[in-house]
């Protein structure tokens, strides 16, 4: 079990003050909810005496923090294998593969990404959805950042929502585009079907952006790079579908297998082939939130995906 301990001296310029609020500025490490939880278990102390949150501070005083960390994960380490391309003390980077799901739920109870992760490192089940950050769609391959540690949490949680997290993805859509654009269409569940999400109206949806560029076009399909600004739930799969360029291979936005015509025996194999989303995260990049440096990673198309674009472009070379 990790226990976590600080001392600290309340700054003068903080009296008057309430003890919840100096703590948030005195320990920005964590969120203002898990110390606020802290100073109401007892694990915070003012002067060695346990005060009530909202205790007005006159500067000076000794906080003392100690708090073992409680398991918060109770799902079963297995052993399942992870594609690892980075990691220290304070976090690590993996490359997903397609098919892996990341969290356990309904119809998926185990085999997850989050099991692996809790059999790579148990401390992990100390943390939040043990260390996961954001996430990737079942059938979307590529790279997570993962805490592991509070801290770690904490600062990435707030880099996302700042949107200081640079993801970049591929994609192959349906359809020939001529240039690239915003898509900056709020994101919400779907009324008729709680499976999907749908562009939705403000009071609705949530703030959704998504910034693509044109790299290939081919005969009936399109090579995307897209930039996410926000990170809801099938974000670029539900943007690109409201433009009418939908994923190749998307099972829920995309309707079924659509063939380009006069498509040649190869191509209509490997696209028949091709079961999933034609979606992959491909860089990742973000200030390390303990040092500071700047870290960028970058990863290869799986094979699939790469034997699909490679299909689709030996098919536009036969025009």
């Amino acid at each position: 079990m990790t226990t976590i301990r600080h001392e600290a001296t309340v700054p003068l310029g903080a009296a008057g003050r309430r003890f919840d609020q100096a703590l948030a500025e005195m320990f920005p490490d964590y969120s203002r909810s898990r110390l606020s939880g802290w100073v109401k278990s007892g694990a915070v102390t003012l002067d060695g005496v346990v005060a009530p949150p909202r205790q007005l501070l006159r500067g000076g005083e000794l906080v003392r923090l100690q708090v073992e960390l409680a398991v918060e994960v109770t799902s079963a380490p297995e052993d399942i294998a992870l594609n690892i391309v980075h990691e220290d003390e304070h976090l690590l980077v993996l490359d997903k593969p397609a098919g892996l799901v990341v969290h356990p739920g309904a119809g998926n109870p185990a085999g997850t990404l989050l099991n692996a992760l809790l059999h790579h490192d148990p401390k992990l089940a100390e943390l939040p959805r043990a260390g996961i950050v954001h996430r990737l769609d079942k059938d979307t391959s590529g790279l997570m950042v993962v805490a592991k540690t509070l801290r770690t949490y904490t600062a990435l949680v707030d880099l996302l929502s700042r949107h200081e997290v640079e993801r970049q993805y591929e994609a192959v859509v349906l359809g020939t585009m001529v240039a690239g654009g915003t898509v900056d269409e709020p994101i919400g569940r779907s009324m008729g079907d709680r499976l999907r999400q749908a562009v939705r109206d403000e009071e609705d949806g949530k703030r959704a952006v998504t910034h693509y560029r044109l790299r290939e076009r081919f005969r009936a399909h399109s090579l995307l790079q897209c930039q996410l600004e926000t990170g809801r739930t099938h974000q670029i799969r539900v943007h690109m579908a409201h433009i009418n360029h939908p994923l190749l291979g998307d099972p829920l936005y995309g309707g079924g297998l659509k063939l380009p015509k006069g498509a040649s025996p190869e191509l209509i194999a490997v696209m028949r082939g091709f079961r999933r989303q034609a979606l992959h995260a491909e860089r990742l990049a973000f200030e390390h939130p303990i040092s500071g440096e700047p870290l960028q990673f970058q990863t290869a198309r799986p094979a699939d995906l790469e034997n699909l674009i490679a299909a689709l472009r030996d098919d536009a070379k036969c025009i």
